[in-house]
């Protein structure tokens, strides 16, 4: 496979992988005001906490973005500069990076993973070894369930 091609695979990627730490938080958020039980999965705010917690933490110890990283030594074994490639790969690539000082971008990575961090708390997932009892309607309680769900 050519290396433009697989350095378009890791920027579409690195796209995703932006668009699911951003994405997921704005559907916490909607989710949690429109009473969406899906935002509090447990495995769902799991992984979300982690991949913003690694960006969080390549930020914190000044760490380039693998990926980035992996990207830009493809478009150099492509034969070109990184701001170079194919159309979709150029596409994805300015939508991810800002032309804004590292510092700012490391604050900004810091403050979402805080703002996860604390969603978390705020609004916390489902825990699998925590299961709420089955709520049987009114119509159906007898009074063996009734007693049993007190």
């Amino acid at each position: 496979m050519k290396y433009d091609v697989l350095a378009d695979l890791v920027v579409a990627f690195h796209f995703a992988y932006v668009a699911f730490v951003l994405l997921g938080q704005l559907a916490i958020f909607v989710g949690f005001g429109l009473g969406w039980r899906w935002i509090r999965n447990f495995w769902f705010r799991i992984v979300h906490l982690i991949a913003i917690g690694i960006v969080g933490i390549e930020a914190i110890l000044v760490i380039d973005c693998p990926l980035t990283v992996w990207e830009a030594r493809l478009r150099e074994l492509a034969g070109h500069p990184a701001e170079e490639g194919s159309f979709v790969g150029r596409l994805l690539h300015y939508v991810i990076f800002y032309d804004v000082d590292s510092s700012i971008l490391e604050w900004i990575h810091i403050a979402v993973a805080v703002l996860v961090i604390a969603t978390l708390v705020l609004i916390p997932p489902r825990w699998p070894w925590r299961r709420s009892p089955a709520k049987l309607p009114d119509s159906h309680a007898t009074s063996d369930t009734a007693a049993h769900q007190r």
